[in-house]
């Protein structure tokens, strides 16, 4: 049996097929892309993409990335795809590619009600920036690069509850557990506390390992190498 989870499950991707069928899935809360999810694959036009997408998913938040590195740019395309539907929400790079921040945008956008989703934030300098700019009565997401912080040998389950401590006065601020890398830190982010986690689609597909027994796991690995030597009818000849 699925382990129920307390903290809110967005699938992360771009494939239209694979959203559908998670739609359905009372698991899932909603869904997050972006440019590189997008390209690979195959996507090519994104208007096109994202309308498709919403026309399947009505009510759950769904997150759509600006692509501009000029600042104004961003906010034109962060309107538009606002305009999109009432569940859209806006991903906002914390910086351009200059290392410009974003704040002041994200500021703007959000004192009129558009709905962000600040992504790239590996700093809790970023944290407090975006803090302080999102506005009270505008719900956002600030979403933390937990995985990527991890693969420099950083403990990111220090840096994530320190985040919520900076951030605990803003309610209608969630923090998002992102570059989600294996099932353990949907464990590790509902006990600290995260709101959201964003989980890749192949990583969805072990949840239902939850609690399995390690005895028969054990078993069912050892007939897989069996079964895969076995159809390659290796030798040692």
């Amino acid at each position: 049996m699925v382990k129920k989870f307390n903290i809110k499950i967005f699938a992360d991707g771009a494939d239209l097929l694979s959203i559908k069928k998670l739609n359905t899935n009372k698991l899932i809360g909603g869904f997050t892309t972006n440019p590189s999810l997008m390209r690979k694959a195959g996507i090519k036009n994104y208007k096109k993409f994202a309308k498709n997408l919403l026309k399947i998913v009505k009510t759950k938040p769904v997150s759509f990335e600006v692509f501009s590195d000029d600042i104004k740019e961003m906010e034109i395309q962060a309107r538009e795809i606002s305009s999109w539907g009432r569940n859209a929400y806006v991903k906002i790079p914390i910086t351009n590619t200059n290392s410009k921040s974003t704040t002041g945008l994200i500021k703007k956008l959000t004192s009129e009600g558009i709905k962000c989703n600040i992504t790239a934030v590996l700093t809790l300098t970023q944290v407090k920036s975006v803090f302080r700019a999102v506005d009270y009565k505008t719900n956002s997401i600030l979403s933390i690069f937990s995985g990527r912080i991890a693969d420099t040998g950083r403990d990111p389950v220090n840096f994530f509850k320190t985040s919520l401590k900076i951030c605990k006065n803003k309610k209608n601020l969630k923090l998002l557990w992102a570059s989600t890398r294996e099932v353990y830190n949907l464990y590790q982010a509902e006990k600290i506390g995260a709101h959201i986690i964003t989980v890749p689609y192949s990583i969805l597909e072990k949840i239902s390992l939850s609690n399995m027994n390690l005895k028969k796991l054990s078993l069912d690995t050892v007939k897989t190498f069996y079964n895969d030597a076995k159809k390659s009818k290796y030798n040692l000849n």
